[in-house]
């Protein structure tokens, strides 16, 4: 979809642009241009809803279920492979040996053993887990975040959807729906030193007294094109620009992503690295007001020597993950906000010739928290060798349907694509009751 199509003709005052929207190639004005304009046809309201805001925490390349959150230590170690088991906090639920934070806080959180879907190439499988849809020709689908960021608009003037430090895969974007509803990239890891983000600091040779003359010259436009132009709508677009500038200026929004305000014992907490800052990053961002957040952390795609690959990222993820949920709940944000861990796929029941695992879509492990999840429970469950579900079978629907209503989205209802055509937000799938408390 070409901005020019939709009637949106930069130029005139494209010497007024702070920053680009990370990935789009938009000045933040565009961005909440697009926005407003597509929120023309779509309510922008909170619903009563137990979660008010969702982090997406996404592990490329399909983690290994077997070697996290469903080991099967009775299965011959050709299958359950050479890493060890550890008990956690609720009675009979072991984990991989390298989870040993998150066994601590296994009474706060829901391990689901039974996902299952039918794509065993990467691009496919990421796919079904940000849309919850399987691919198409004839459309893309946009992703969860992109719906929650149509259905509800900006909350506290911060962007609904947030990536963190990109946007990890096309299938994260707006798909059908228009580009305002596409994600805002930080556009650098948070981990970094010298971290900013790329839209919230001022260009270079711009301070405050030149922001504010900025702001004034814009003034000054905007009187003269309203005095010459009433019809082209400048003043609805000329509340965008403000909106954007507002962004810019606001000290709660710069406080949101201001991960060097938090103390360093906290920063410690979660590990000086991509999962623990990151993770930080989308805590802090969900408690300023960001109603979707999508990290994304490692390469789990181990088909060799998979027992070190596991040893090498699992314990990081462990520690950020357990601190976020820890840190979540002691600030009164778990029961708002829901914590969703998934990757495209799991890997092969049998250890392969160079003692790795290959893709394996036919069972996989997803973890929820918050955000009115049942607590300490491990939902459906997978056969003796994790070869497929064995009971209460996860569809990309079901979860999609899950967590839309967790939200207060109806996961029924249908979104129009570009050419006036109705489409299933979520097609036959069911809300999982017996995950919800």
């Amino acid at each position: 979809m070409s901005l020019a199509s939709n009637g949106f003709h930069f130029g005139r005052r494209s010497f007024l642009q702070v920053g680009a929207i990370g990935g789009l190639g938009l000045t933040l004005d565009q961005f909440f241009r697009l926005q407003a304009r597509a929120a023309e046809v779509a309510p922008v309201a909170d619903k009563p809803a137990p979660a008010k805001s969702i982090i997406h925490i996404y592990l490329p390349g399909g983690m290994a279920h077997q070697d996290s959150w469903d080991p099967k230590p009775l299965a011959p170690i050709e299958y359950r492979g050479e890493m060890g088991v550890i008990k956690t906090k609720v009675d009979g639920v072991l984990l991989n040996e390298s989870l040993k934070n998150t066994a601590n806080v296994a009474d706060k959180i829901a391990i689901c053993r039974s996902m299952t879907h039918g794509e065993a190439a990467h691009e496919r499988g990421t796919h079904n887990m940000f849309t919850g849809y399987k691919p198409s020709p004839a459309l893309v689908f946009p992703s969860l975040g992109s719906v929650v960021s149509h259905e509800f608009g900006p909350r506290n003037n911060l962007p609904p959807y947030v990536c963190v430090p990109s946007q990890p895969t096309n299938f994260a974007g707006s798909g059908y729906l228009s580009s305002a509803y596409a994600p805002f990239s930080l556009g650098a890891d948070p981990a970094n030193g010298n971290f900013n983000v790329q839209d919230l600091t001022l260009p270079g040779g711009v301070d405050d007294k030149r922001f504010t003359a900025r702001r004034s010259m814009l003034d000054a436009v905007n009187d003269h094109f309203d005095s010459k132009e009433k019809a082209d709508g400048l003043e609805a677009m000329d509340t965008f620009y403000q909106r954007a500038y507002s962004l810019i200026s606001s000290e709660k929004a710069r406080a949101a992503f201001n991960i060097n305000a938090e103390t360093p014992a906290l920063r410690d907490e979660y590990g000086r690295n991509a999962a623990g800052q990151r993770m930080l990053m989308a805590k802090r961002l969900v408690a300023a007001g960001v109603r979707f957040v999508s990290l994304s952390y490692g390469g789990w795609d181990m088909h060799t020597g998979i027992k070190d690959g596991m040893r090498g990222q699992l314990p990081i993820f462990d520690q950020a993950f357990a601190t976020l949920i820890r840190d979540l709940d002691r600030s009164g944000l778990l029961d708002s906000t829901l914590v969703m861990v998934s990757s495209e796929f799991g890997r092969t029941p049998k250890i392969n010739p160079n003692a790795g695992r290959d893709h394996w879509p036919k069972v996989f492990s997803v973890v929820l928290a918050g955000g009115g999840i049942k607590k300490g429970i491990i939902y459906g469950k997978s056969d003796s060798t994790a070869t497929e579900p064995e009971e209460d079978a996860l569809t990309v629907e079901d979860l999609a349907m899950t967590v839309y209503k967790q939200i207060g989205i109806d996961g029924t209802k249908k979104l129009m694509s570009p050419g006036d055509r109705p489409i299933d937000l979520v097609r036959n799938g069911q809300v999982r009751k017996e995950l919800i408390a």
